[in-house]
Protein backbone atom coordinates (compact mmCIF):
# COMPACT_ATOMS: atom_id res chain seq x y z
CA UNK A 1 0.00 0.00 0.00
CA UNK A 2 1.25 3.33 -0.88
CA UNK A 3 2.20 5.63 2.21
CA UNK A 4 0.45 8.53 3.11
CA UNK A 5 1.60 11.87 1.84
CA UNK A 6 3.25 13.06 5.17
CA UNK A 7 3.32 17.12 5.57
CA UNK A 8 4.92 19.20 8.27
CA UNK A 9 2.82 21.66 9.60
CA UNK A 10 4.86 24.18 11.63
CA UNK A 11 8.11 23.17 10.15
CA UNK A 12 9.30 22.62 13.77
CA UNK A 13 9.46 18.46 13.21
CA UNK A 14 7.63 15.17 13.14
CA UNK A 15 6.08 15.30 16.38
CA UNK A 16 3.49 17.59 15.23
CA UNK A 17 3.47 16.28 11.04
CA UNK A 18 -0.07 15.45 10.45
CA UNK A 19 -0.75 12.29 7.98
CA UNK A 20 -2.94 13.34 4.70
CA UNK A 21 -4.60 10.52 2.98
CA UNK A 22 -3.81 10.24 -0.59
CA UNK A 23 -7.22 10.66 -2.75
CA UNK A 24 -6.42 7.02 -4.69
CA UNK A 25 -4.46 4.04 -3.62
CA UNK A 26 -1.91 2.62 -5.00
CA UNK A 27 -0.09 -0.43 -5.06
CA UNK A 28 2.54 -2.56 -6.15
CA UNK A 29 1.89 -6.18 -6.92
CA UNK A 30 4.42 -8.59 -6.06
CA UNK A 31 6.28 -10.25 -9.45
CA UNK A 32 8.08 -12.95 -10.29
CA UNK A 33 10.09 -13.54 -13.13
CA UNK A 34 11.54 -16.72 -14.64
CA UNK A 35 13.92 -16.21 -17.39
CA UNK A 36 13.72 -19.75 -19.74
CA UNK A 37 15.94 -20.34 -23.10
CA UNK A 38 12.41 -19.29 -25.09
CA UNK A 39 11.09 -16.45 -23.18
CA UNK A 40 10.93 -14.44 -19.81
CA UNK A 41 7.61 -15.12 -18.10
CA UNK A 42 6.66 -13.12 -15.09
CA UNK A 43 4.14 -13.91 -12.87
CA UNK A 44 2.11 -10.98 -10.73
CA UNK A 45 -0.08 -11.65 -7.44
CA UNK A 46 -3.22 -10.08 -8.28
CA UNK A 47 -5.67 -11.58 -5.54
CA UNK A 48 -9.32 -10.09 -6.91
CA UNK A 49 -8.59 -8.68 -10.14
CA UNK A 50 -10.47 -9.08 -13.27
CA UNK A 51 -9.07 -9.70 -16.39
CA UNK A 52 -10.81 -6.49 -17.90
CA UNK A 53 -9.70 -4.21 -15.05
CA UNK A 54 -6.02 -5.11 -15.92
CA UNK A 55 -4.45 -3.61 -18.78
CA UNK A 56 -1.14 -4.56 -19.85
CA UNK A 57 1.04 -2.43 -22.78
CA UNK A 58 4.09 -2.25 -24.19
CA UNK A 59 6.16 0.71 -25.35
CA UNK A 60 9.32 2.13 -25.87
CA UNK A 61 11.18 -0.78 -24.00
CA UNK A 62 8.76 -0.68 -21.11
CA UNK A 63 6.63 -3.88 -20.08
CA UNK A 64 3.81 -1.30 -17.55
CA UNK A 65 0.92 -3.22 -15.47
CA UNK A 66 -1.48 -1.46 -14.32
CA UNK A 67 -5.40 -1.87 -13.35
CA UNK A 68 -7.88 -1.92 -10.73
CA UNK A 69 -9.01 -4.33 -7.91
CA UNK A 70 -12.26 -3.30 -6.36
CA UNK A 71 -13.31 -3.74 -2.88
CA UNK A 72 -14.21 -6.99 -2.35
CA UNK A 73 -17.51 -6.79 -0.04
CA UNK A 74 -18.24 -3.02 0.40
CA UNK A 75 -19.63 -1.60 3.67
CA UNK A 76 -18.05 -4.99 5.76
CA UNK A 77 -16.38 -4.64 8.97
CA UNK A 78 -13.00 -6.77 8.55
CA UNK A 79 -11.18 -8.11 11.76
CA UNK A 80 -8.22 -8.46 9.46
CA UNK A 81 -7.83 -7.23 5.75
CA UNK A 82 -4.14 -7.47 4.12
CA UNK A 83 -5.46 -7.96 0.29
CA UNK A 84 -4.89 -4.64 -1.20
CA UNK A 85 -7.44 -2.95 -2.97
CA UNK A 86 -7.41 0.30 -5.61
CA UNK A 87 -5.38 0.92 -8.04
CA UNK A 88 -1.95 -0.97 -9.06
CA UNK A 89 1.07 -0.16 -11.09
CA UNK A 90 4.20 -1.62 -11.84
CA UNK A 91 6.75 -0.92 -14.76
CA UNK A 92 9.74 -2.96 -16.32
CA UNK A 93 12.48 -2.02 -18.52
CA UNK A 94 12.56 -4.73 -20.69
CA UNK A 95 15.46 -5.73 -23.09
CA UNK A 96 15.26 -5.36 -26.96
CA UNK A 97 15.67 -8.46 -27.52
CA UNK A 98 12.50 -9.22 -26.77
CA UNK A 99 9.79 -10.17 -29.95
CA UNK A 100 7.06 -7.19 -28.93
CA UNK A 101 4.75 -8.69 -31.49
CA UNK A 102 4.45 -12.02 -29.86
CA UNK A 103 4.29 -10.74 -26.19
CA UNK A 104 0.56 -12.65 -24.56
CA UNK A 105 -0.76 -12.17 -20.86
CA UNK A 106 -3.67 -14.17 -19.23
CA UNK A 107 -5.20 -13.88 -15.81
CA UNK A 108 -5.76 -17.64 -13.86
CA UNK A 109 -6.99 -17.66 -10.37
CA UNK A 110 -5.59 -14.30 -9.13
CA UNK A 111 -1.92 -14.60 -10.83
CA UNK A 112 -1.05 -12.56 -13.77
CA UNK A 113 1.16 -14.27 -16.05
CA UNK A 114 2.88 -12.45 -18.87
CA UNK A 115 4.45 -14.48 -22.07
CA UNK A 116 7.62 -12.31 -22.98
CA UNK A 117 9.25 -14.48 -25.98
CA UNK A 118 13.04 -13.56 -26.91
CA UNK A 119 13.50 -12.49 -30.34
CA UNK A 120 14.88 -15.33 -32.74
CA UNK A 121 18.32 -14.37 -32.89
CA UNK A 122 18.65 -14.09 -29.17
CA UNK A 123 17.61 -18.07 -28.32
CA UNK A 124 20.70 -20.37 -27.89
CA UNK A 125 20.84 -23.10 -30.85
CA UNK A 126 22.92 -26.51 -31.09
CA UNK A 127 24.94 -26.68 -33.77
CA UNK A 128 25.76 -30.00 -35.61
CA UNK A 129 29.04 -31.01 -35.20
CA UNK A 130 29.91 -33.01 -38.94
CA UNK A 131 32.03 -35.73 -38.92
CA UNK A 132 34.92 -35.77 -41.77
Amino acid sequence: MANPVTLQKDGRGTDTAQREATKAVVFTPRVDILETEDELVLSADLPGVKPEDTDVRFENGELILQGRCAVRQPGQDYLLAEYEVGDFHRVFTVSQDIDPDKISAQMKNGVLTVHLPKSEALKPRKITVKGG
